[in-house]
């Protein structure tokens, strides 16, 4: 028992030391203050809204008196959180719809589209925040490797599929949920769906990297339309995004502990994503990143375009909007 006590104290040591040099100290997020009816006529999407950063930003939404589409796969989880968020924003509140988007499958894809287009008169913002990190090797009901499919090419066809009620409701925004992991990936053109050799670390950098690209081009085709799309990196959350990261059981408690001590909470992480849905700063500015509210600087590779030009033109033939080789 003296033994198991004195290792755990030798690993909890480390762990801290080791979280110390990996993560500067967490400095106190500003927290954005905006009148109370800011939001209220509009119409926002956000999808993987029952939890983490995109609950978080839908809550805020909701106090600002926004009707809030919240585009989720688990439906039972969805109605929970919009109960604890419309319990939390209190009498003069927004309205909460909640509808099924499965961004593992384009079938779903294309039925929410086509509900939402059929229902709604506009759209203000569309927050592409869904994602899901470092799964084991599974594919989406099309066969795409998941993270890519999930993160990129379900995002890309919803995107698309919206674009003319973006545009008729302009000026309109997309914010486009990305992550500083996009640093460590490249984008595999041959090998794009990870059928040859599957790294999960890798293929969440290269599906955010996506992201950034996909961003860029969108922004290019969809110049002068009034519709505006940004994307984001929010920095590390205490959301259960890494819930397939395996964590030693006894490492638990500690990782805990780091994460509360070093990592955002999830208001914290939705500032961004609700800064670029509200700002009005931020109104006309199009095809950038942004962190902590404020433009990032990306590497190269994140503003190459003819990349950004080759992966729209790969993800139009994957998600089925043209054929192979087509124009």
């Amino acid at each position: 028992m003296a033994a198991a006590i004195i290792i755990t104290a030798v690993l909890g040591g480390g762990v801290l030391l080791f979280a110390r040099r990996i993560f500067s100290k967490r400095k106190t997020v500003k927290l954005l203050s905006y009148p109370a009816a800011m939001m209220r006529g509009k119409t926002i999407i956000v999808t993987g809204a029952n939890c983490g950063i995109g609950k978080a930003t839908v809550a805020e939404l909701v106090k600002l008196q926004a009707r809030v589409i919240m585009a989720c796969r688990d439906l039972p989880r969805a109605e929970e959180a919009a109960a604890e968020i419309k319990k939390a924003a209190g009498p003069d509140q927004g309205q909460v719809v909640i509808k099924h988007l499965d961004l593992a499958s384009l079938k779903s894809v294309h039925s929410f589209c086509e509900e939402v287009i059929k229902e709604e008169t506009k759209i203000d913002v569309l927050i592409n925040n869904a994602g899901i990190y470092q799964c084991p090797y599974t594919k989406t009901e099309e066969g795409f490797e998941m993270q890519l499919g999930v993160n990129h090419l379900g995002h890309f066809l919803l995107t698309h599929l919206l674009l003319d009620l973006l545009k008729s409701s302009a000026p309109s925004r997309v914010v486009v949920v990305s992550s500083k992991l996009y640093k460590y990936g490249s984008i595999n053109f041959s090998d794009l769906n990870s059928t040859q050799n599957y790294n999960k670390a890798f293929c969440y950098s290269q599906s955010k990297l996506a992201n950034l690209l996909f961003t860029r081009e969108l922004a290019r085709r969809i110049e002068g339309t009034g519709v505006t799309v940004n994307a984001l990196t929010p920095g590390i959350v205490r959301t259960n995004l890494g819930r397939h990261v395996h964590i030693p059981f006894l490492a638990r408690p500690l990782f805990k502990l780091v994460s509360w001590l070093y990592f955002k909470s999830p208001l914290e992480g939705a500032q961004t994503p609700l800064y670029l849905a509200c700002a009005p700063e931020v109104e006309g500015i199009t095809g950038k990143c942004f962190a902590n509210c404020e433009e990032e600087e990306l590497q190269p590779k994140a503003m190459d375009d003819q990349a950004a030009q080759r992966l729209w033109a790969l993800s139009e033939e994957m998600v089925g909007l043209r054929k192979a080789g087509g124009d």
